[in-house]
């Protein structure tokens, strides 16, 4: 074989590879997004319809782990996107708060934790699901309600907040 033929079959090959790479870029390119709580609306009866996104290995999980964003949110973070009438600053503003009162936390966000008791459906509208799917996961955009005012008093009653 000579020079310019073997040049040549390994140029087509080395075309080919990198055809197939190219090819086979991550098809999930929003798996790489950080998806932030948002708020939708203020009530009148002191909770919050929020969209908050979960990650799980099936949509049960999934729609838990949103709930879960949706109150865990609410407590360390707050929601500032979304609709600027109902900016919400986070409930406990202590530094750490988390971390302290890590033993409380964990119980409260179990699988079927009290948080249940603070989030849920309530205002259905027309885009309440939104799905994103992965090889191994699904990833779910969900409109929930949160009670804040409910929240904030469990908080109170339990010392956590002063």
């Amino acid at each position: 074989m000579n020079i310019k033929k073997f040049i040549g079959v390994l140029l087509t090959g080395l075309g080919i590879c990198l055809t197939f790479a190219a090819c086979n870029q991550s098809k999930n390119l929003g798996g790489y997004y950080t998806y932030q709580t948002e708020c939708l609306g203020s009530e009148l009866d002191g909770s919050y319809t929020l969209r908050a996104w979960g990650i799980g290995r099936n949509q049960v999980d999934a729609l838990a782990q949103a709930r879960k964003n949706a109150v865990r949110d609410v407590i360390f973070k707050g929601i500032s996107k979304g609709k600027s009438e109902c900016e919400i600053k986070p409930v406990l503003m202590e530094v750490n708060a988390e971390e302290k009162y890590r033993d409380y936390f964990n119980r409260f966000f179990a699988d079927g934790g009290e948080f249940e008791h603070y989030v849920n459906y309530k205002d259905k509208r027309v885009s309440t699901f939104h799905r994103e799917r992965t090889e191994d996961e699904i990833k779910y955009g969900v409109t929930v309600r949160v009670l804040y005012d409910r929240l904030v008093d469990k908080l109170r009653a339990d010392g956590i907040l002063k």
